[in-house]
């Protein structure tokens, strides 16, 4: 089999729904199989699409653990030679994956790949290609509206969104591994509840040796934000996650950019939490 398509749902089943269908609808000329593993949602309406979708292999989880921890354990059944994260607020948008697969085969020491995406509103998302974080380009996203065209900021605007580069870091809203190259690096670090696990993943895998690279002849809708309740569970996850990427890879070896990232954290996080107020 090519390719094993995970998906961890929470709460969105019909999000959910359309997501599947744009997969049978565009996924065409390979050999899949689509594992959907459900986090313990407490609307369990997901499991009326088990007879509506009957090929698809659906996983109840009996615990919420994360998002790491859901896909860890669905890629444990996946049989594809290489396996795509794709989250349910998606919507695949071409027949492009058979493309997407025979561009991966074709790269020496390939790692992963994500598309170029945009919203319901058909504005790209900036996340669809981004840098390792740091010092500099972490204080331009925290702080800054900078956006300067060629510029390798956080958001890599020096690439355009239509083209095919190697980058650092993809979303984990669509992610496009071997699964072989997933399971020797680890997967997903459990450590992450949400978010920054797709950072440390595309960051993992360069330093193992491997390349990246953003497609962005590929489009995807994603949803943003519209599976995402914005609250202190939420800020304090996503500042948390950062903060899990700063302690494991800068504390030791950088710990002027550590103290930095830190105090810049710490403060952006405090913002937020105003601003909720």
């Amino acid at each position: 089999m090519k390719l094993s398509i995970i998906i961890v749902n929470y709460n969105v089943t019909q999000l959910l729904r359309n997501c599947l269908l744009s997969i049978q609808k565009y996924v065409k000329e390979v050999v899949y199989e689509v594992i959907v593993i459900d986090n313990a949602s407490t609307d369990s309406s997901w499991k009326n699409l088990i007879s509506e979708f009957p090929a698809v292999h659906f996983i109840p989880s009996e615990i919420n653990g994360g998002f790491s921890k859901a896909n860890n354990q669905a890629i444990q059944a996946a049989k594809g030679e290489y396996v795509l994260l794709l989250n349910p607020d998606t919507e695949l948008e071409g027949f492009y994956m058979k493309d997407l697969l025979d561009f991966s085969d074709n790269q020496p020491d390939f790692g992963c790949l994500g598309i170029r995406m945009h919203d319901a509103e058909g504005n790209f998302l900036p996340e669809s290609k981004r840098s390792v974080p740091d010092m500099f380009n972490s204080f331009e996203k925290l702080f800054t509206n900078f956006k300067k065209n060629n510029s390798k900021s956080y958001y890599r605007n020096d690439i355009e969104e239509d083209a095919i580069a190697e980058v650092e870091v993809m979303t984990g809203a669509f992610l496009l591994l071997k699964r072989e190259v997933y399971e020797k690096v680890g997967g997903l670090d459990e450590a992450y509840f949400m978010y920054g696990e797709d950072i440390d993943l595309c960051y993992t895998l360069i330093r193992n040796g491997y390349k990246n690279y953003y497609y962005g002849k590929a489009s995807l809708l994603h949803h943003k934000g519209e599976s995402t309740v914005k609250n202190d569970v939420y800020l304090n996850r996503f500042y948390g996650a950062m903060q899990i990427f700063i302690n494991k890879y800068y504390k030791e070896s950088k710990p002027m950019q550590y103290s930095f990232l830190k105090a810049g954290l710490k403060l952006r996080h405090q913002i937020e939490k105003i601003k909720l107020k």
